[in-house]
């Protein structure tokens, strides 16, 4: 029994100083102390002092979590994807984000949470999560058009912001890039260097970006009074085992194409192995560029091609704009 004792003092020891041991070092009560700990001004300068020097005496730590509680918030973000594993590691865009989104939140108090949320199930349990309210705000990356996560944070009241919109007249707040006008200068691109039938691969139709992409694709053709063909459109899933079927299609369709505009760097690394099995060289016999301008394109031999997107600075303005909306801006 007395080994138990022990023990349990050796744990109140290795637990650190407690609120109440810095009150009877300081002569003050525990409310003082809370209220000195937490910046309180309705201290006199003679207590505050005697508290800062006990604490400092003692060693203690504020407990962060139960100062959070006791504020009404976590001091937590959570940057949730809506796609598998699988995606996340494989796209340097979703790296890109979680990048600039922590770099954003370096100097507050705030902790970055990466949630994946790959099926139905997983979306129920990150809706039970977020209307518990247990964080203080929601970064939403890959959004689906059909995805009610949007939807439900504002109901309950959660910040959130979006990378990308889900159409239009999106009404939840986003940060963008110029997709239309990235594709349109990519596809400008090959048509200036004499290229005369140029094919895309889009990303998933239910993605708003990439309906875009595909708008930028056929304008650039118009512009340059050509007719879009749908024989030389070909529909992928942002990932690279969909570049490369999308590619093979487009092969298979339309043998004599000389240039490809892919929605995305990995779509387009997919899209090169399929010509290169195909016995088709890039850029000799067929021209490709990609969006996104990500390490993919840099380390594909020769580089490929890009439209540069500012992943990295996308996520930092989301981040800011969030800690703008929760009101720590």
């Amino acid at each position: 029994m007395a080994g138990a004792r022990g023990g349990g003092r050796a744990a109140e020891r290795r637990a650190g100083p407690t609120l109440e041991q810095v009150a009877r070092r300081a002569g003050v009560g525990r409310g003082t102390v809370s209220r000195v700990v937490n910046g309180s001004p309705r201290v006199s300068d003679r207590t505050r002092a005697a508290v800062e020097a006990a604490v400092a005496e003692l060693g203690y730590v504020p407990n962060r979590a139960a100062r959070a509680l006791a504020a009404g918030s976590t001091d937590a973000i959570a940057l949730v994807v809506p796609e598998p594993e699988t995606r996340f590691f494989a796209e340097p865009y979703f790296s890109g984000i979680l990048h600039g989104a922590g770099d954003a939140l370096a100097d507050t108090d705030m902790q970055l949470l990466l949630t994946l949320v790959r099926n139905e199930r997983e979306r129920e349990r990150f809706a039970q999560y977020a209307s518990a309210h247990r964080v203080d705000g929601v970064l939403l990356v890959s959004v689906h058009a059909d995805d009610p996560l949007p939807d439900l944070l504002r109901d309950i009241g959660m910040p959130a912001v979006l990378s990308g919109r889900r159409w239009p007249e999106e009404s939840a707040p986003y940060v963008d890039s110029d997709n239309v006008g990235g594709a349109r200068a990519a596809v400008e691109h090959l048509i200036e260097r004499g290229r005369s039938r140029v094919a895309t691969i889009t990303g998933s139709g239910d993605m708003y970006v990439a309906q875009c992409r595909l708008e930028g694709y056929r304008d650039a053709l118009r512009a340059a009074g050509r007719e879009p063909d749908g024989t030389l459109v070909a529909h992928g899933d942002f990932t690279e085992e969909g570049g490369h079927r999308a590619m093979r299609e487009l092969l298979e369709r339309c043998p004599a194409l000389d240039a490809v505009f892919c929605a995305s760097d990995v779509m387009a690394a997919g899209a090169r192995i399929a010509l290169r099995e195909a016995g088709r060289a890039v850029p000799g016999d067929v021209a490709l560029v990609g969006f996104d301008d990500s390490a993919v394109a840099r380390h594909m031999d020769p580089p490929l091609t890009s439209v540069r997107q500012p992943i990295v600075e996308t996520g930092r303005e989301m981040a800011r704009m969030l800690l703008e909306l929760m009101g720590r801006g």
